[in-house]
C-alpha cells in the first residue's frame, strides 16, 4: 500500500539515481565526442577531392613518376608497418609479435601474401575495411593494437598501394599465435562497439587554413605515422585522448615522451635541425639517441622518409598545442664532474657506481659525454632527466635495439649480465648523476619491466 511516507521515501533514491544516469552519460559523451587528431587546428576542412593546393596524400614529389609498387615501398615505411608485423629477427610481416596489455598478450598478424595465413585472399575491398574499420576478411573484428582509428585517415589510394607492394612480397605460411586475452577483451565482437564510439571512419581532410607543407606533416603524422598511438595518452576507453595530444604515455614498458612544444618537458627548445636530425637518425646532439620502439619507428619508418616529408611533420609539430608534463623537468645542460668520487646519493652507491665504472663509463664518460660515440652522449637527454628512470633501465636490460645501424654506436644489452637489483642501482645513479633529479627504481620494478617488451 502506498503511503506519503513511502513515497518520500523513494524520492531520493530516484533523485541519486538520475543524477548517477545523467555523469554516466555526460562521462561517456565526454569521452565519444572527443576532438580530431587535428581539430587544435580549426579553420575549414574540406574533402580530398575539393583541396586546390598540392596534394597532402601520397608520395614526395620526387616519387611522383615512382611505379605503383615503389610508391606502395615508400607508403608501407611511412606506415610503419613492419615494426609490428615482424618478429624480432624473423622474417620481415610474417608477424607473430607479441604485444603485453594489462589483459594478456595479442601478437600480431601475417601480412605476407599467403592464402592461407597471411592476406593473400584479400580482395582491395577487404583491404581497406581492415586499414579504415579496423574489419577483417570474413567480418573478423580487430583490436586497436593495429592502429586503424589513425590509419582510417589514410587515403583509398595510399592504402591500394601499401597493399600492392605487400602483394609482392614473398608468401611466409606464419600462422598467429592465439592470443590470451582476458574476458571480456577476448570477446573480438566488442570491438565492434569500440570502433562506433573511436572510429570516425573518414579520410583525411584538408584544412584550407593551413598551407600544403602543414597539411602534408598532418598526413603523415596522423594518417601515416600515427604518431598519437604512442605519444598520447588514452582514456579509460584505451582510445586516444587528444584533449592531451602527444603530451606523453607509456607503451610496452616504454615511456614514449612528451613531444608537444613545450619548453620544459616537450620539444619546444629543440631546433628544426634538431628534430628533422633526430627523426631520420634516431640521435640529435644534446638531445638524445633513440631506443626501443623509437629507435625501431626510426630505423623502419622515419629514416626512409624523403627530407621534405620530414620537414613536413616538424612544421606540423610545431603548431600542436603546448602541454606540460609536470614530471619531467627540463633537461640538464651542464655536463657532470669528470670524476666519479663525486657523491651523488648514497641510495645509488656503491653497487649503481661500480656497474657504471665497469661497464658503463667506457662509452658514456664520467662527465656524459662520450670520449667517442656521439651517440652514447648522456648529458641533455631526456631519459636520465625522467625520474622514473624507465627508459633508462628498458635501454640497460635490453641495449639499444637499433638493428638497423649494428656496431660500436649500437649499445649492446646487459639484461642477462646484471641482476634486476644492480640494474635499479645504475639506472639510479645515471639519473642522479647525469640528471636534475635522482631516480628511486627497485629491483621488484626492474623485474616488471622485464615481462613487458
Amino acid at each position: 500500500m502506498n503511503t506519503p511516507e513511502n513515497g518520500r521515501a523513494r524520492h531520493p533514491i530516484l533523485w541519486t539515481l538520475g543524477v548517477l544516469v545523467a555523469v554516466a552519460v555526460a562521462f561517456a559523451g565526454y569521452l565519444v565526442f572527443a576532438p580530431g587528431p587535428t581539430a587544435f587546428a580549426q579553420g575549414k576542412r574540406v574533402a580530398l577531392a575539393d583541396y586546390h593546393d598540392k596534394d597532402p596524400t601520397g608520395v614526395p614529389e620526387e616519387l611522383k613518376s615512382a611505379s605503383l609498387i615503389e610508391r606502395g615501398e615508400y607508403l608501407t615505411r611511412a606506415a610503419d608497418c613492419a615494426a609490428c608485423h615482424t618478429v624480432k629477427g624473423g622474417e620481415p610481416f610474417a608477424g607473430g609479435r607479441a604485444f603485453v596489455l594489462p589483459f594478456g598478450t595479442m601478437y600480431s598478424t601475417n601480412i605476407t601474401p599467403d592464402v592461407d595465413t597471411g592476406i593473400g585472399a584479400y580482395t582491395d575491398a577487404d583491404f581497406l575495411n581492415a586499414v579504415h574499420k579496423g574489419v577483417g576478411r570474413g567480418n573478423v573484428r580487430l583490436y586497436p593494437a593495429m592502429p586503424y582509428a589513425s590509419y582510417t585517415y589514410m587515403s583509398d589510394a595510399d592504402a591500394l598501394a601499401i597493399k600492392a607492394y605487400l602483394f609482392t612480397l614473398k608468401p611466409l605460411h606464419a600462422p598467429a599465435p592465439q592470443n590470451t586475452l582476458a574476458f571480456p577483451f577476448n570477446q573480438r565482437s566488442l570491438m565492434g562497439i569500440w570502433s562506433a564510439m573511436f572510429n570516425p571512419d573518414k579520410r583525411y581532410e584538408p584544412n584550407v587554413e593551413r598551407d600544403a607543407v602543414w597539411n602534408r606533416g598532418a598526413y603523415l603524422a596522423e594518417a601515416m605515422g600515427h604518431c598519437g598511438e604512442c605519444h598520447t595518452p588514452r582514456n579509460l576507453a584505451f582510445a586516444l585522448n587528444n584533449r592531451q595530444k602527444f603530451a606523453g604515455a607509456v607503451q610496452a614498458g616504454w615511456r614514449a615522451y612528451n613531444i608537444t612544444p613545450d619548453r620544459s618537458s616537450g620539444v619546444g627548445a629543440w631546433s628544426d635541425a634538431d628534430m628533422s636530425h633526430y627523426l631520420s637518425t634516431g640521435h640529435a646532439d644534446g638531445r638524445g639517441t633513440a631506443s626501443g620502439p623509437m629507435g625501431e619507428a626510426v630505423d623502419e619508418s622515419l629514416s626512409h622518409l624523403k627530407a621534405s616529408d620530414l620537414a613536413a611533420m616538424v612544421t606540423y609539430l610545431r603548431t600542436v598545442p603546448s602541454v606540460a608534463t609536470g614530471d619531467l623537468p627540463e633537461p640538464r645542460a651542464a655536463p657532470a664532474a669528470a670524476t666519479f668520487a663525486q657523491s651523488v646519493g648514497s641510495h645509488a652507491e656503491p653497487s649503481g657506481r661500480a656497474v657504471y665504472e665497469g661497464a658503463c663509463a667506457g662509452c658514456h664518460g664520467w662527465t656524459g659525454i662520450s670520449p667517442g660515440i656521439a651517440s652514447a652522449a648522456l648529458t641533455g637527454t631526456r631519459a636520465v632527466n625522467d625520474a622514473t628512470a624507465t627508459n633508462v633501465a628498458q635501454v640497460i636490460i635490453h641495449g639499444g635495439e637499433r638493428q638497423a645501424q649494428a656496431g660500436p654506436s649500437n649499445m649492446p644489452a646487459f639484461g642477462s649480465t646484471y641482476s634486476d637489483s644492480e640494474i635499479a642501482s645504475v639506472a639510479n645513479y645515471v639519473t642522479a648523476r647525469f640528471g636534475t633529479k635522482a631516480a628511486d627504481l627497485t629491483a621488484d620494478q626492474v623485474a616488471k619491466l622485464r615481462t613487458l617488451d
